[in-house]
């Protein structure tokens, strides 16, 4: 979890609009995403084969999956958003946009980047959250990924 402060509702709400939080950055070693390509059975060579995809692609190196790099954000938030006070939990509502806009490259170092959407209070206890969130790839101008990321909290005793 965070090493943030919590933060109250209503200070989160007065941040609609501003960058919010940076995460710290992640390697995207071989290694893991070998492991990610054990668990979703996907290996395609571009993933897990370095030469045959110095080879026969454009890239110098594996790249990541596309998914490896959405499912960092799960580590990134922890980072960059403080909890939020009086949530019992939190959950991932899902993504209203995804772009994958550059390839990861293995050994390529990422962070993610958030700006708060907005904040809505549809039932009473249920708040849902919409960042923009962008996946930079250290040394790069283009980012690795876009999206806007849904997340829905669960007021009551927290944890």
């Amino acid at each position: 979890m965070s090493e943030l402060q919590p933060i109250a509702i209503s200070e989160l709400k007065s941040l609609i609009g501003k960058e919010v939080g940076t995460s710290r950055w992640f390697e995207i070693s071989q290694a893991k995403i070998d492991a990610f390509a054990d668990v979703t059975e996907d290996w395609q060579f571009i993933h897990v084969d370095p030469a045959r995809t110095k080879a026969e692609t454009p890239f110098d190196s594996t790249i990541a999956h596309g998914f490896l790099t959405v499912s960092m954000l799960s580590a990134m938030v922890y980072d960059a958003i403080p909890r939020i006070e009086g949530t019992a939990m939190g959950v991932n509502y899902g993504f209203d946009k995804l772009r994958f806009l550059s390839p990861v490259h293995s050994g390529s170092r990422i962070r993610a980047v958030f700006t708060l959407i907005d904040v809505d209070e549809r039932k009473a206890g249920e708040l849902t959250f919409k960042y923009q969130v962008t996946v930079e790839i250290e040394g790069s101008s283009r980012p690795a990924l876009a999206a806007e990321w849904l997340s829905r909290q669960y007021l009551g005793v927290a944890a």
